[in-house]
């Protein structure tokens, strides 16, 4: 963490590599708070306040800055570890003839490059799974079914009956359930009522002036995902895998935290006198508390 393998600048080596650490540690809170609606809100409240959470993630102008912010730090903070670790292998090429790693650093310090890696490996193949699907993606909208009762003749009889239409209500992103599709109850075959252009833009059929914007359904590409069958989304036969890769990635992450975190703190010098065992216990909670959280969730999401 002392040096760096892309910047020159001996202070900067250390500091920017510190710096975008802790930086993607507030990205994991900010992450973890949002993705714990998945499991604390239940029901469309929930998969609501998810969907809305996702979009205002994707659109908000501060967001959408410190979002490339984090692009960055990842790919910083990545290359510059993974270089470093190749640069301090060859400039002791051959090993100690009394080596005692065990006493002279933690098990985690001695495989940051390794663990670093493989928590690389996971946010590409999570991004492409869930970022990508909802950028690029062709997701459903986000969208409730309700029963609507109607009065109208029986063919056979003539006589004035009730009956219940199903009827399919889009959100919008000014918080309003519109009217989307029903079944005609002459024919059975659904009918939409609005036109549908780049996704989620709704427009008026008649007149053609646009109505608003639905919501993309991330909430139900997550619950397909690790196992529920939601939104037209096909059931996942790879659910329980999926779900113990997460698992064993949010323990290779904890593991990586463990040293990362106050080693972060040491490079900026701020890991001195009464403040070292502060935060070395703070990081090792950190380290503990926040992979367990993200775990838990694909693993409640299965089970429920």
């Amino acid at each position: 963490m002392s040096k760096s393998a892309i910047l020159s600048s001996s202070i900067a080596k250390k500091y920017w590599m510190a710096l975008t650490g802790l930086f993607l540690c507030l990205f994991l809170i900010g992450h973890l708070l949002g993705n714990l609606q998945l499991i604390f809100i239940t029901g469309e409240e929930g998969k609501r306040a998810f969907n809305e959470y996702a979009y205002f993630m994707t659109h908000n102008p501060a967001v959408k800055i410190l979002s490339y912010l984090t692009y960055f730090s990842i790919l910083f903070h990545s290359i510059d570890g993974f270089i470093l670790a190749i640069k301090n292998k060859k400039a002791r090429p051959q090993a100690y003839a009394h080596n005692r790693p065990g006493t002279n650093s933690s098990l985690p310090s001695r495989y940051m490059a390794i663990l670093g890696t493989i928590v690389l490996v996971f946010i590409v193949s999570h991004m492409s799974s869930f970022w990508g699907e909802m950028h690029f993606g062709n997701l459903p909208m986000h969208t409730i079914e309700k029963d609507l009762k109607i009065n109208g003749q029986n063919p056979q009889t003539g006589e004035m009956m009730e009956q219940s239409i199903p009827v399919t209500y889009v959100l919008t992103t000014k918080g309003e359930y519109k009217e989307y599709s029903y079944v005609n109850p002459m024919t059975g075959e659904p009918q939409t009522t609005m036109d549908v252009k780049n996704g989620t833009e709704l427009y008026n059929r008649d007149n053609g002036l646009k109505i608003g914007e639905g919501y993309k359904d991330l909430h139900s590409l997550v619950f397909s995902f690790f196992g529920k069958n939601k939104a037209g989304f096909p059931a996942n036969d790879k659910a329980l895998l999926f779900v113990l890769l997460y698992t064993a990635a949010m323990a290779v992450m904890g593991f990586h935290l463990w040293h990362g975190f106050s080693s972060a703190f040491q490079s900026l010098g701020l890991r001195v006198g009464s403040y070292a065992k502060t935060i070395d216990s703070l990081g090792k909670g950190f380290a503990i508390v926040v992979p367990l959280l993200f775990a838990i969730i694909p693993i409640i999401i299965y089970l429920s």
